[in-house]
């Protein structure tokens, strides 16, 4: 005996046996689908009873990713992927064909300055170092598209770190912007499997002004949060005034229907510094995150 250690496996990997499997054979046997490995045969993978199998691999591939990547901590960008960055709102009016339009490209121009707050933000949490065990604390995690989720990416990237985006598959393709790093970066087909991923490691969260999404989004995590099947973590709006004009908490609480300490879930703020001052507060008083 050459090696005096067992090994760790004694079967062969699955790739070795997908090869053996794949030597050319041809017979009616072989050449018939019935014959090809269950994991190589994506129309057996694709069958409507085997969809809780993909939806165990699609809950799986990122979370074996990012437990290789060390990521402990993450957090989480929502935002709209149609608000400008700064730079470009002038284009977006000057595109503009109609009055309604025009007054639309205004609206986003004005909540443009929202692209520069996500971008500074994500560059404080990407300062935090990692923790004794060097496992990876704050990663800054978006949607992976355009806009706000563009911003949160690249202020990571601005910082030399890494950074998350969780794709979507949308009748129009979204693709992943060019900030998100390139073996973080996630697909997924399943909505409800992507916000548990948003989920999973925040541990704190920006909510930008946005649309369907954002609100799906920041609203399953105040639910989530109110019905005490997650524990609290920061959230901050960014945006009182657009906030406040498209949901009317105040009239939540007057009409009954969500108690006043539900308010006392989420802050709003306006600017970076606002934010990640707030996170402090809730992990550690002294602003020690701040300090990394």
């Amino acid at each position: 005996m050459t090696d005096p250690h067992p090994p760790k496996n004694i079967f062969r990997h699955a790739r070795e046996e997908a090869k053996v499997a794949n030597q050319p054979t041809s017979s009616p046997q072989t050449e018939d689908q019935a014959y090809r490995l269950a994991f190589q045969d994506m129309d057996f993978l694709l069958r409507e009873d085997l969809r809780p199998v993909r939806f165990q691999l699609e809950l799986m591939k990122p979370e074996v990713l990012m437990n290789e990547a060390n990521i402990a901590s993450t957090f989480v960008f929502y935002g709209s992927a149609r608000i400008p960055e700064p730079e470009k709102a002038e284009a977006l009016i000057a595109a503009a064909a109609t009055d309604s339009q025009r007054k639309i490209a205004e609206r986003l121009k004005a909540k443009a300055k929202y692209y520069d707050e996500a971008r500074r933000l994500a560059r404080m949490a990407s300062r935090v170092q990692p923790d004794p065990d060097g496992r990876r604390q704050f990663v800054v995690c978006s949607g992976g598209g355009p806009s706000i989720m563009e911003a949160a990416n690249r202020g990571a990237c601005d910082e030399g770190q890494e950074s998350i985006g969780l794709n979507i598959v949308l009748p129009h393709e979204q693709l992943p912007n060019a900030y998100v790093t390139p073996h973080l970066s996630f697909q997924f087909h399943y909505f409800s499997l992507r916000k548990m991923h948003f989920l999973i490691r925040a541990r704190a969260v920006a909510i930008f002004p946005g649309g369907f999404g954002t609100f799906d989004e920041g609203f399953e995590l105040l639910t989530l949060i109110q019905t005490r099947k997650i524990k609290p973590v920061p959230i901050v709006f960014f945006g009182r005034e657009f906030w406040e004009r498209v949901v009317n908490f105040e009239a939540l609480v007057e009409e009954g229907v969500i108690s006043a300490d539900d308010l006392k879930l989420f802050r709003f703020v306006e600017t970076a510094e606002e934010a990640w001052d707030y996170v402090c507060e809730h992990y550690e008083p002294g602003s020690a995150l701040a300090a990394k």
